[in-house]
């Protein structure tokens, strides 16, 4: 009897450590289109996400990170997370949409289950002139990101290399 209580006890000590916290194992928005409220500007803060579901990744790009278009010429610009930039996972309670983000007031439901500032990383942003010359490309890359969650786990194992491409008008 006392072969058997020993590792019925251990199985129930290991089995009773869940704590019912949400697990983070992988963030992968590779395949999700980028989104946006308001028309990405030159100049000023403009901020850029991608829906999963029930997951989001919002990046709030640093004012003016945009603004470094020149005819002619692919221009490449950093900026660093979380100094300049800010990149921020969320969990939610259910599916979401654009909507959520872009209305005045965001709706009751689904509610922010889990939140994850990323502690490190860079935005690379790669500038080009479109064929016509009407707008600038920007091409919006994450390189080193890393997040931290509420209990120290760090995540690092993500799939979101290339963000997504975004436009601003080219002015005379």
């Amino acid at each position: 009897m006392r072969k058997l209580f020993f590792p019925i006890l251990l199985l129930l000590i290991i089995g009773g450590c869940d704590d019912g916290d949400l697990q983070i194992e992988t963030i992968d928005f590779n395949n999700v289109a980028i989104q946006f409220c308001d028309q990405p500007q030159a100049s000023g803060r403009n901020i850029v996400f991608k829906t999963n579901e029930t997951e989001a990744l919002i990046l709030n790009l640093n004012s003016g990170l945009l603004n470094k278009g020149v005819i002619g010429e692919t221009i490449v610009t950093e900026s660093s997370i979380p100094g300049q930039s800010q990149l921020t996972y969320r969990n939610f309670s259910g599916t979401i949409s654009s909507s959520y983000f872009c209305d005045d007031i965001p709706p009751a439901t689904p509610t922010v289950a889990q939140e994850v500032e990323a502690e490190d990383g860079t935005v690379i942003v790669e500038t080009s002139a479109s064929e016509d010359e009407t707008e600038f490309e920007h091409i919006i890359r994450l390189s080193g990101v890393s997040f931290v969650t509420e209990n120290g786990e760090r995540i690092t194992n993500l799939t979101i290399d290339e963000f997504g491409t975004v436009s601003t008008t080219i002015s005379n």
